[in-house]
């Protein structure tokens, strides 16, 4: 049997892709309202709860000689202290330092010799508020699941439930030696496969099933390899990229998504990528880059994930491919230029086709899945990275504290200077933008372009305004009239 604690090959991939300059950690800046709580406070909340994400005690272990997938092992020298940092902003605290010291803290790597996580209490935030920023490598959760554990770590009201005590203390396992680890490596790759032959036998028992699967299976694959083979256009946003990020968001509104949704058709993810389309074709137009006939393409992820496997850790993704038509200026064509595309695109079986390869992705060796993660990486096979995960509609709180909004942050790959993560909250559609410091250094344009394309589409759809006036006119008048010209 295949052991559980090992990781999967779409896991271990995001090890692979790892680089001094490429650091493959998911993240996010979480601001809660009210005073911070005590530092101490916080670490007991969260040594009370972590025996609800055991992966959270454990670390990885490399198999000799790259001989198989690295597993989880309890570490023994567990500090929660070493995990949650302790910070304050300088003043006036403000979004703009809070934004700074989240792109100086999502720059460094995790250390893999511990587990693969980390917290910073920040304090100082204006307006009586204050923010966590959280890390955790990619290879111990993807945008789902991350999500399933806010929901176990914070509260679904403002008085804290209390937590069931674990069944007995933790003690940690005792580390298996490298022999072990090898032995162990070796010995699952000889059994596994066989049970994989056990599981063919018997769907051959019902051979014209099987041929319609298999027929599926392999346009699928067919069609996800067609679009790999062409390499994704050349733009400012795929450059030679360093270890430091800027990161900054955009607040929206989800019932003005759904608005425009029900007025133009298409999806709210539709709208999501027709929104940034339009964001970074301004952007280009602005600093004198052709957009006519150009299409970026976006590395869509899309969940795999069981209702059955919710909060449990690992990835269940697969990707899709979205061409964005950044020379369609008029808002509705836009959309229903990408309403179509994406359409077509689930009809092809792309994301299909993405996870069956990630299933065969665990047969194969870890050297060339190794070596593929790098190739990929360098091939720029997309643009850009756009992931929209749905979060919880319901208030959060951590010990009391309502949390306010929470923006997300997807790692850069190499060669890939800008990243967009879509994050969900109790009403709120938060974007969170992540650039290489030097790349893109002026992310916050980007960012005013993005609120002047939500505003954009909602006026074509006549979608009602959200709560919170927008900002994007404002933006745009301080820029000046250079670059607030389209």
């Amino acid at each position: 049997m295949a052991n559980k604690d090992r990781l999967t090959g779409l896991d271990s991939s995001f090890l692979h892709l790892e680089r001094d300059s490429a650091h493959m950690h998911v993240a996010g800046c979480s601001v809660f309202k009210g005073e911070a709580p005590a530092y101490d406070e916080l670490i007991g909340a969260i040594e009370s709860r972590l025996h609800l994400v055991p992966r959270y005690r454990q670390r990885l272990a490399f198999v000799p000689f790259d001989q198989g997938r690295p597993v989880w092992v309890d570490d023994p020298h567990l500090n929660v202290r070493y995990h949650v940092r302790h910070t304050a902003l300088p003043r006036p605290g403000g979004d703009a330092e809070l934004k700074r010291l989240a792109g100086r803290v999502f720059s460094q790597a995790l250390d893999r010799s511990r587990p693969l996580w980390e917290l910073w209490l920040v304090e100082g935030l204006a307006g009586g508020r204050f923010a966590v920023l959280s890390k955790t490598h990619h290879a111990l959760v993807d945008g789902v699941s991350g999500v399933d554990i806010a929901t176990v770590l914070f509260d679904a009201s403002p008085e804290p439930l209390p937590v069931a005590s674990p069944e007995h203390e933790w003690v940690a396992r005792p580390l298996p030696s490298s022999a072990q680890l090898l032995a162990d490596a070796l010995l699952e790759r000889t059994t596994v496969p066989a049970e994989v032959g056990r599981g063919m036998r018997a769907m051959l028992r019902g051979p014209r099933t099987v041929a319609t699967r298999l027929a599926r299976s392999l346009g699928s694959v067919g069609a996800l390899a067609w679009t790999g083979f062409q390499a994704a256009p050349a733009s400012p946003f795929n450059v030679r990229i360093g270890p430091h990020r800027r990161f900054t968001w955009v607040r929206a509104d989800l019932d003005q998504f759904k608005a425009i949704k029900d007025s133009l058709g298409g999806t709210v993810n539709d709208v999501v990528l027709a929104v940034v389309a339009g964001a970074l074709g301004s952007y280009m137009r602005v600093h004198s880059n052709a957009t006519d006939r150009v299409g970026l393409r976006a590395m869509v992820p899309v969940s795999i994930r069981a209702d059955i496997e919710r909060g449990a850790l690992g990835n269940r993704v697969a990707a899709m491919w979205a061409t964005l038509p950044l020379g369609v200026t008029d808002p509705v064509q836009r959309l229903h230029a990408i309403s179509e595309e994406m359409r077509e695109v689930k009809q092809s079986g792309q994301a299909v086709g993405a996870e069956i390869l990630t299933h065969l992705s665990g047969f194969a060796p870890p050297t060339i899945m190794a070596q593929a993660a790098r190739l990929q990486a360098r091939q720029r096979l997309f643009n850009l990275v756009v992931t929209n995960v749905p979060g919880p509609q319901f208030p959060l709180y951590l010990l009391g504290r309502e949390l306010e909004a929470i923006y997300p942050m997807v790692p850069l790959a190499e060669n890939t200077a800008l990243g967009i993560a879509i994050l969900s909250y109790n009403g709120q559609l938060n974007f969170g933008l992540v650039s290489d410091y030097d790349a893109l250094a002026d992310v916050e344009l980007l960012a005013d372009e993005l609120r002047a394309s939500i505003d954009e589409l909602a006026a074509a759809a006549r979608a009602p305004a959200p709560a919170t006036p927008p900002t994007a006119i404002k933006a745009r008048a301080a820029r000046g009239p250079a670059t607030a010209a389209r």
